[in-house]
């Protein structure tokens, strides 16, 4: 029952009880029971003024009690020129001011917050309670190559993507750094927020591939040129004693010593050969900003084949082409590209034993070259350091040819992988953005 109700009831049954009891005992006195009645009604006056003046301003504040559940915080009242009335509708209308200012204000940080997340260029995905979903920007999007929908409402341990499965190993405020496809280096960071007194995750993607790159480059740029300078200071002078010494007639007259002749000789060449050995090396660090024009990739291919066809045949392997009628014209330096799918193809032949295939497949629409060979595949435990430099799974292998390979496809701004998609079935794709 309302508390108007009660006052109202109380009031009714109380002079109902004072108009019985007048009745009964001034009944025989006329004068005494005008009298009563008059105050009866003069009571009845005052009950419905204070019924006014108290539950009246109980009524406004439940209409501002009303406006504030609706969040309408531009409600306020007048004043009624009664103090106690007056007191309470001010501190009511400095209570929706302060309400109305906060809301403001969290609507521009809630504004700015977003923003900061949309164009962060760190990935950000934000988790609900459950662990799915929520929200993810658009560098994240980017980095794991998936549309909104794609990702948004799912557990985030439930999609397969090779970054997101890490998540799964990570506890709320730690950190680790992968390399998921053995070219670009993220940071993943999990961490964690207090919402409505509940707990709720996100994750941030760092993209560290640049940094890790410029920062490998100096370094075995460093040592490749102290290298060099060690070596090329030794060969020479010691290839200018050793021909000398050759040239020397005197040296030789009426001695049998072709054999040690022989040995100088081949010392001669191993230098050589350790000066070119070098020089693959220095190629790496003084690699030349592309020189970009247009270019036919299909008339390029050609080339290269030929020019490894011999290779191929010592293997018998043969090479497969699908590539789509007509020219497929990018914008590259040629001579660099030619190196490039020169390598591809070199470990492409050398992934094969004996026999097999290499395919090359041209999509024009898609912009992009993929080279695929039956060779044995991509060791799982080495697919990360492919193009570390120096790292090779070669016996002799000098681990500079993917590195060359990633440089220069890096310096013409070309998506690239490599990655094994079946038994027997190695890809490498270029995508020439």
């Amino acid at each position: 029952m309302k508390l108007r109700t009660k006052y109202i009831l109380f009031v009714v049954i109380l002079h109902l009880v004072a108009l019985t009891l007048s009745w009964f005992i001034f009944a025989q006195n006329r004068i005494y029971f005008i009298i009563s009645e008059v105050f009866i009604i003069i009571s009845v006056i005052i009950a419905w003024q204070l019924y006014l003046q108290l539950l009246r301003p109980l009524k406004t504040l439940m209409q501002g009690v009303e406006a504030i559940k609706d969040r309408d915080f531009n409600v306020k009242f007048l004043s009624t020129g009664k103090h106690e009335m007056d007191q309470l509708i001010e501190v009511y209308n400095q209570m929706m001011d302060e309400l109305r200012t906060e809301r403001t204000r969290q609507e521009q940080q809630h504004f700015f917050l977003e923003k900061l997340i949309f164009t962060s260029p760190t990935g950000i995905i934000i988790l609900d309670y459950d662990d799915n979903v929520q929200q993810i920007n658009p560098k994240a999007l980017q980095i794991i190559g998936v549309s909104a929908d794609d990702v948004l409402k799912y557990p985030v341990d439930k999609l397969r993507h090779p970054l997101l499965l890490q998540i799964k190993r990570l506890n709320s405020g730690e950190a680790m750094v992968v390399k998921p496809d053995g070219i670009n280096t993220y940071k993943l960071q999990k961490s964690h927020f207090i919402d409505r007194g509940f707990s709720r995750h996100f994750i941030m993607i760092e993209d560290l591939t640049t940094e890790i790159l410029a920062a490998e480059k100096n370094v075995y740029g460093k040592v490749i040129r102290m290298m060099a300078h060690e070596v090329n200071n030794t060969i020479g002078p010691v290839n200018s004693i050793m021909q000398s010494t050759l040239k020397t007639h005197q040296l030789w007259e009426g001695n049998k010593n072709d054999t040690l002749k022989d040995a100088l000789q081949v010392a001669i060449d191993r230098n050589q050969n350790l000066n070119h050995f070098m020089r693959g090396f220095a190629d790496l660090v003084k690699l030349p900003a592309a020189n970009k024009k247009p270019l036919d990739l299909h008339q390029l291919i050609g080339s290269v084949t030929r020019l490894m066809a011999i290779k191929a045949g010592e293997k018998l392997v043969e090479f497969e082409f699908r590539l789509t009628e007509g020219p497929f014209m990018i914008n590259a330096d040629a001579q660099q590209m030619e190196q490039v799918l020169i390598n591809i193809v070199k470990n492409a032949i050398e992934a094969i034993n004996e026999k097999g295939k290499i395919s090359f497949i041209s999509l024009p629409a898609n912009r992009s070259l993929v080279i695929a060979d039956t060779g044995a595949g991509i060791d799982g435990q080495h697919a990360s350091d492919l193009f570390s430099p120096f790292f090779s799974t070669k016996k002799d292998g000098q681990g500079i040819g993917l590195t060359l390979v990633r440089e220069i496809l890096i310096n013409h701004n070309f998506d690239f992988s490599l990655k094994t998609v079946a038994e027997h079935q190695t890809e490498f794709s270029i995508i020439f953005n």
